[in-house]
């Protein structure tokens, strides 16, 4: 009761309180929220502090720790916040840390925490005070240990962990022996397992007697233990055993088994699922039974797959080394020799015991070049070169060296391998090929490819000098006539004479065939030029007496001189070939000076050859018609077709311009196909329109003239074009027949005993033997424009053309006169009783479809006359 009546004495005290300072409420601190502990009860009465502990000198009020004995009666702490504005509406919250697991509210009605037997050890006691039950302020705390009860007393639990060792101490005495066996053999067992699992090697465990197996540590790629049809019979339907090895794993196991070895270890290989594996397969008896028969036998299975490789690469490499055709010496980090190989022996004649322990040393170089090697190989790593050496005979070799250096794992050298091979045969045969590659075989005089590098140089170097090209005019007849053999003696004389002309300073060259070089060094002066080509041609014209024969030769000479000639090699080389030209157009046996209307003229020869191509790629060619007409008619008998090349953008090229370019290039036989196609194709057509009559003539050039099976090829022609060959004429010029006469009348006859007519063209301006005239297969004779251009103004021309009608009449033949261009030339032809003429009197070469229109006009005036 007296309790109760403080505390209402409080509460009005606080109520006055609150009602004399809420005027200034906002003036208050956060401080006057502070929550105070006020007072301490047990079992609900009123206590001090000290008198639970005298370790609680502060009271209540003031205490920041509260020590309290084991106590069996409720505790109480009253608390309040007496300077707070407004302290009767008050909301409250405490917590016990380490005992309330969540806060107890509260308000001004009942400011107290009660806790019942609490359980010795430390808490925290926290409460908080709010004006709306949402804001909490003015914390107090206050740290509160629990004494503990007697036997729980540091010396009780002294005691009873002493007594709890005696106890453990008594019972590890009792079970210490067990546990020591217990984990030597378990330690005995680890060891073992972790041996097994180190080494990587197989246990396995044959009860013999029952012909059980067991195995330990099995290996993933081998499913199957080994099947020797002894120890374990076959899983599968053949043994997982090579079949070159199963059979001595037998032997050896046997053997073993009946007391004729003292312990079983054999190698072989076994199938696995990635391919061979080599074993190393073990055992022992390791128990008998009563008969003394084996009973048990324990062995291990080892992976020796990477020994095995590891031992066949060794020996395929010692073996390589060994009889590698290369030498080879290893020596260690002293260069002094280690190790050789077989072929060390056979290329320098010291043998291994000869060399063992010996310093590197080249016996034909200094030391200085000797150091130089061997720094460089411990620099790099590597040396190569090419050097020379002294056999144990004392005989000069030449090897191809190269040192290596080999680094151990700790990247420092520890031996130096210098592997050679002698190349003193390929370097003489170098030297050789070199010497023949720079060297003409026929003549011994530097060839064309030395020329070209010598010549280069020259013009690298802009050294002023004179190049005269030279050829032997006619040597293909000499070879034709005498034999391949008789030529080449003659141009090794050749070669002899020429060289004596030049200066010590000059080189003489030959390029190829019958064509030779000089080059004239230091000098462009014309007189010491011509000097030396009026010489060559000179000592040339001297006979040469080969073989019984006295061969007379002339030659055409093309000189250039640098610089003025050409700034290249291939350029002055090129302009000496046009200059060369020039002097065998002028007849031969002359030398010719290099101007720039020679190149001209060999620029529009290239040009004209690319506009020929380009015409026979593109169908260009065109085949025009001439007429031949009667004299004694004047009536239209025939036609000679002529081709002519007509380029768009670049206008009419003349026969006389790309016919002897097409003859010497070869173009000639395609040009000649096409003509011959085209105007069978035409003639062909005419005839059947009944438009033409009688035959058209095409002329036939020395190339193709020579072709192998010509009649064949052109009955071909005929047959594809549908022209039967009565309508074919072809004409052959008199120098083509009489280059080699029998064989011109073989393919002339062969062509007439297919009905081709055959006429002799130009004839006059040849050679004609008349022996070999009346033995031509021929049925016309063309009389060269040259003869009819004077028929009216020179009596001997007409009196050539004359004699050459009678006798050709008295051979059976019939005439044609050619270039017939006034009625004065055909009215004299007339009277020299020529039978056919053909010119522009009568019309110009005219184009298929120009041709018809004017036969057609032709016929027409003749039927009308």
């Amino acid at each position: 009761m007296r309790f109760n009546t403080q505390l209402i004495k409080w509460w009005l005290t606080g109520l006055l309180f609150l009602s004399l300072i809420a005027p200034v409420a906002a003036q208050v601190s956060a401080d006057d929220w502070r929550v105070e502990l006020i007072t301490l009860r047990v079992a609900n009465k009123p206590v001090n502090a000290n008198e639970l502990d005298e370790r609680n000198r502060a009271q209540l009020y003031s205490a920041e720790n509260l020590y309290l004995p084991r106590l069996d009666q409720p505790l109480t702490i009253e608390f309040g916040a007496p300077y707070a504005p407004a302290a009767q509406k008050l909301y409250y919250r405490y917590k016990l840390d380490g005992f309330d697991k969540e806060w107890i509210y509260t308000d001004a009605d009942y400011r107290r925490a009660t806790y019942t037997n609490l359980g010795f050890g430390a808490y925290t006691f926290m409460v908080q005070a709010s004006p709306n039950g949402e804001t909490w302020l003015g914390e107090r705390t206050l740290d509160v240990a629990v004494a503990s009860p007697v036997w729980l007393s540091p010396w009780a639990i002294a005691i009873y962990v002493a007594l709890l060792l005696g106890l453990l101490l008594a019972f590890g005495t009792i079970l210490g022996a067990r546990r020591q066996a217990i984990h030597l053999l378990r330690d005995s067992e680890e060891r073992l397992k972790l041996s097994l699992w180190g080494s990587g090697d197989q246990l396995w465990d044959w009860q013999i007697a029952a012909n059980k197996l067991h195995r330990h540590n099995t290996w993933r790629q081998l499913k199957c233990f080994p099947q020797d049809g002894i120890r374990e019979v076959f899983e599968t339907a053949a043994s997982n055993i090579h079949e070159s090895d199963l059979r001595k794993v037998q032997r050896s196991l046997r053997d073993y088994l009946d007391g004729r070895t003292d312990h079983y270890e054999q190698t072989y290989r076994v199938a696995t699922d990635k391919g061979w594996m080599w074993v190393l397969d073990r055992g022992k008896i390791v128990a008998y039974d009563d008969q003394q028969q084996p009973a048990r036998m324990t062995g291990t299975l080892k992976d020796i797959t990477p020994l095995v490789t590891a031992e066949e690469r060794l020996k395929m490499l010692a073996a390589s080394i060994t009889n590698i055709s290369d030498g080879v010496c290893i020596y260690d980090h002293q260069f002094q020799v280690v190790e050789t190989n077989q072929s060390f022996s056979k290329i320098t004649g010291y043998r291994r015991d000869d060399m063992l322990g010996h310093t590197l040393k080249l016996s034909l170089y200094s030391p200085d070049y000797l150091n130089q090697i061997k720094q460089m190989v411990q620099q790099h790593g590597t040396w190569h070169g090419e050097i020379e050496d002294l056999r144990k005979d004392g005989t000069v070799y030449q090897m191809e060296l190269t040192f290596d250096a080999i680094f151990d794992d700790s990247n420092e050298i520890s031996y130096y391998v210098a592997t050679f091979s002698d190349i003193t045969d390929r370097k003489n045969a170098e030297r050789e090929l070199r010497r023949l590659s720079n060297t003409d075989t026929l003549t011994g005089l530097p060839n064309r490819s030395y020329f070209q590098v010598s010549h280069s140089n020259l013009v690298r170097k802009r050294i002023m000098h004179a190049l005269l090209l030279f050829d032997l005019d006619d040597f293909k007849k000499i070879n034709d006539s005498l034999g391949h053999e008789i030529g080449d003696h003659l141009l090794m004389h050749v070669a002899e004479r020429v060289a004596e002309v030049g200066r010590p300073q000059d080189t003489f060259y030959r390029l190829g065939g019958d064509e030779f070089n000089l080059i004239l060094e230091d000098t462009a002066d014309v007189r010491i030029i011509t000097s030396t080509a009026k010489r060559i041609l000179e000592c040339l014209a001297q006979p040469f007496h080969i073989s019984g024969h006295d061969i007379v030769v002339s030659s055409s000479i093309g000189i250039v001189v640098y610089p003025n000639d050409g700034q290249s090699s291939q350029e002055l080389l090129q302009n000496a070939d046009t200059a060369m030209y020039h002097a065998k157009n002028r007849g031969g046996n002359t030398y010719q000076f290099f101007n720039e209307s020679m190149n001209k003229n060999a620029v529009r020869r290239l040009q004209v050859e690319n506009q020929l191509r380009q015409a026979l790629r593109n169908n260009y060619l065109q085949v025009h018609y001439q007429p031949k007409v009667s004299l004694r008619t004047n009536k239209f008998v025939g036609l000679e077709a002529l081709v002519r090349l007509e380029i768009p953008d670049s206008g009419v090229i003349s026969p006389a311009e790309f016919i002897p370019l097409a003859e010497e290039t070869g173009l000639i036989i395609e040009v000649g196909d096409r003509v011959l196609r085209q105007t069978c194709r035409d003639m062909r057509e005419w005839v059947e329109a009944g438009a033409v009559q009688g035959r058209v003539a095409v002329n036939l050039s020395a190339k193709q003239f020579l072709q192998p099976d010509l009649a064949k090829h052109i009955m071909g022609i005929l047959k594809e074009e549908g022209l039967a060959p009565e309508h074919l004429e072809l004409e052959i010029t008199e120098g083509v027949v009489m280059d080699d006469p029998e064989h011109a009348i073989e393919i002339m006859t062969e062509l007439n005993n297919c009905g081709i007519h055959l006429a002799l063209d130009d004839f006059g301006t040849g050679y004609s033997s008349l022996a070999y005239l009346k033995r031509f297969p021929i049925q016309t004779l063309k009389i060269d424009k040259a003869f009819i251009d004077d028929i009216n103004g020179a009596e001997r021309d007409r009196n050539m053309v004359a004699s050459i009608v009678a006798m050709a009449h008295n051979l059976g033949l019939d005439v044609v006169a050619e270039g017939v261009v006034n009625h004065e030339q055909a009215s004299t032809l007339s009277t020299l009783d020529c039978e056919f003429a053909q010119g522009f009197l009568f019309a110009q070469p005219l184009r298929r479809e120009h041709f018809l229109a004017h036969i057609a006009t032709t016929l027409a005036g003749a039927t009308k006359d």
